[in-house]
């Protein structure tokens, strides 16, 4: 799939102060340590994460969002009555009904004519509304599209921590479904997509992408809603080598779709998963794992914030540069794999 003339008008993050370190975690776990001699270090040892950030346990994700939302609005000068289309891209939601994007689009005092509706596609939600919102554009049925999200894992991460130390039925093997959620972290992220013809100083220009799906390894990471919290159990493993192998498909896609090699890209911006994954995908791929930004050090899994947030990140930091090409690699759980190209013009 190929765009003509969608850019990245603007983007904004917000993240929480609260830092969770790795060792802060542990030190929560020491009942669970205890009984099964686990070893102080092992979780920022196994996955290269430091530290992630968490929102107050009973932050709504529509709060975080706005906070996002609310920045790139003031930073970008542009007015709420331009925003054709609001698209909530999170994993976490406010609840099943209305869309989340309903209280969103009222707390940014958005226009009734503002098209809202929410996208969740797991970790790969906000990559999914971004070619949404591009095609919309290209169609002529949108001018402006903004696509939000806020993630608030610290439910998961609370409702973990209580059952590890209270089932006391729990083994080093049983608990290992449980690993990935420990790595979670929270943050908002929002991002404003426009015609080309609208902005008047350059802006990167989305160039275009594919995606591929195997639908098979969709059991490998199941979360739900429980009456105390949210829950969630993956297998890590299995999910890792599930998702290399679907990356390395759509990477052979997007090489012939967008006629690009394993140079082509100056800067290359993954979903953030932790060390493994960011090792065994560029390997995977052939890529150079020199032209990676990667944030989960800091920051964690912040699920489909994740992925954006680097990139806002990245170009805060001015770590690119006019004319660079920028490879977005993008995974989530179901599997689904997105990978888009965007040309920098700022």
């Amino acid at each position: 799939m190929h765009f003509k003339n969608t850019v990245v008008g603007a983007m904004a993050y917000a993240l929480p102060d609260d830092v969770w370190t790795s060792s802060r975690i542990e030190e929560a776990l020491q009942p669970l340590y205890d009984r099964l001699s686990l070893q102080q270090g092992r979780l920022a040892f196994m996955t290269g994460i430091q530290a992630r950030r968490h929102w107050p346990l009973d932050m709504l994700p529509s709060e975080a969002a706005v906070r996002a939302g609310k920045k790139l609005l003031n930073e970008s000068f542009v007015h709420p009555d331009q925003i054709d289309v609001l698209i909530h891209a999170s994993v976490c939601r406010n609840r099943l009904e209305p869309a989340t994007a309903a209280y969103i689009h009222r707390d940014l005092d958005l226009s009734s004519h503002t098209q809202i509706f929410d996208l969740s596609n797991a970790c790969l939600g906000v990559l999914n509304a971004m070619m949404v919102g591009a095609s919309m554009i290209e169609a002529g049925t949108a001018r402006t599209v903004l696509i939000i999200s806020g993630e608030n894992g610290h439910p998961l991460l609370d409702h973990t921590l209580r059952l590890l130390n209270e089932d006391k039925t729990l083994t080093r093997q049983s608990i290992k479904p449980f690993f990935a959620n420990l790595t979670i972290g929270s943050g908002a992220v929002a991002i404003l997509l426009r015609h080309v013809q609208d902005v008047e100083a350059p802006k990167p220009i989305v160039l275009g992408g594919v995606v591929a799906t195997d639908t098979h390894a969709c059991h490998l990471c199941e979360g739900n809603t429980e009456s105390d919290g949210l829950a969630m159990q993956t297998d890590s493993s299995a999910l890792l080598d599930a998702g290399i192998a679907l990356s390395q498909q759509a990477w052979s896609g997007f090489k012939n779709e967008m006629c690009w090699d394993e140079t082509s890209a100056d800067h290359i911006v993954t979903h953030q998963v932790g060390r493994q994954h960011q090792v065994r995908l560029y390997e995977a791929l052939n890529l150079d794992i020199s032209k990676d930004f990667s944030t989960f050090q800091n920051l964690g899994n912040t699920g489909s914030v994740a992925l954006p947030i680097s990139l806002c990140l990245a170009d805060e930091q001015a770590i690119f540069n006019m004319g660079d090409r920028v490879l977005l690699l993008g995974i989530g759980s179901g599997l689904s794999s997105l990978m888009l190209g965007i040309l920098w013009q700022k």
